[in-house]
């Protein structure tokens, strides 16, 4: 009983120490994004990994209706073997992932913000039982799933960064 009073006390400090320095939480009514929930437009996509990116940032920021601002990514993704058995056969990639973004004033065209982020996931290969009559052949559509779920997890992990960065930063540029 009373670790957990000590503990409701320091608590209760820590708040009252975050609002004296001016902190407000990123998801609070009037925080950074409710400031640019429904305010921002994403470019269109050109590809499978554009639309997985665009619809997780649609999933953060919201679809813009009336949009204030436009954001616009360029992204390169590529795959790595990093597992080899002792046949040379590679059992394991990583997908790397880069995306450069840039968020315009729609009003004045204005680039009030931009960067870049990078991360990787990685995917297993199938496996082949080649003792089996006839051989496996599961391991082609298991290796391409497993390939577009690396994919898709990419996608998300750098959209993450990319509304993170936004919200940090959006002090500095939003009207």
């Amino acid at each position: 009983m009373w670790l957990s009073d000590i503990f409701k006390l320091v608590l209760l400090a820590a708040f009252v120490a975050l609002s004296g320095c001016g902190y407000t939480p990123a998801y609070a009514p009037g925080g950074p994004v409710a400031k640019l929930r429904g305010q921002v437009q994403v470019d269109a996509p050109a590809s499978r990994n554009e639309f997985d990116l665009v619809k997780q940032l649609e999933l953060r920021l919201g679809r813009a209706d009336q949009p204030r601002y436009r954001l616009a990514v360029d992204m390169t993704t590529r795959r790595e073997g990093v597992g080899v058995t002792p046949a040379q056969e590679i059992v394991r990639f990583n997908v790397y992932g880069v995306a450069r973004y840039a968020l315009h004033d729609l009003e004045s065209g204005e680039i009030l913000t931009s960067g870049s982020t990078d991360t990787f996931t990685s995917y297993s290969v199938g496996s082949v039982d080649t003792a089996a009559t006839p051989p496996s052949t599961n391991a082609t559509i298991a290796t391409l799933a497993a390939e577009a779920d690396a994919n898709a997890r990419l996608m998300t992990v750098l959209a993450d960064q990319i509304v993170t960065r936004l919200m940090a930063t959006s002090g500095d540029w939003e009207k």
